[in-house]
């Protein structure tokens, strides 16, 4: 593999990181940090990066959970869903936004489709315009990244720059984050 595989990959990552509505990070951020409880959910290589996400939280101290996992709590008043769906057509991330939101959730949906059918469904958006599964067919498509792995870097990167900001208007400092990882693995 060469250099220049490398160099197309990050750009076209950088493309989709940089087509992000600042707004909506600082306000995806915002609604962490006031959450009492927030519960994420993801499906595939997504639902990884959820549960990448999820871990840090869990980090800083947060009271975060994941959909299926067997300690997750309900939903309610004060509390975060947190969904994705790039293409923003999933039947189960739209079944799970709707039942957040009758308990009385905020839903935050990420998504690379701002207007897809969940959209509407959520409270909250936080736009990652990059290749999923369901545009990677297409003239545009990346040259080097398969099918959804634009979005799906796009959110892990995103969301390690989330945790910095969260880190940094909360002031957990990264030895309070350690003190919350495992001992025993």
């Amino acid at each position: 593999m060469s250099g220049a595989a490398f160099t197309e990959a990050l750009k076209e990552l950088g493309a989709a990181l940089n087509g992000i509505d600042p707004r909506q990070i600082d306000h995806a951020c915002r609604l962490i940090e006031e959450a009492d409880r927030i519960v994420l959910y993801g499906a595939g290589r997504e639902g990884l990066m959820m549960r990448a996400l999820c871990m840090r939280l869990f980090h800083m101290g947060l009271k975060v959970a994941m959909v299926g996992d067997m300690t997750t709590p309900p939903v309610g008043v004060g509390d975060l869903f947190f969904a994705s769906s790039g293409p923003g057509t999933l039947g189960t991330a739209g079944e799970l936004m709707r039942l957040a939101r009758g308990a009385g959730a905020e839903v935050l949906l990420v998504t690379a489709e701002a207007r897809a059918p969940l959209a509407p469904l959520a409270g909250h958006l936080l736009v990652i315009p990059g290749q999923t599964m369901a545009s990677d067919q297409t003239a545009a498509a990346s040259a080097v990244l398969p099918m959804g792995s634009v979005f799906e870097g796009a959110m892990f990167v995103l969301f390690e720059v989330m945790v910095a900001r969260l880190k940094e208007s909360t002031g957990i400092t990264a030895d309070m984050m350690r003190a919350n990882h495992t001992n025993i693995e």
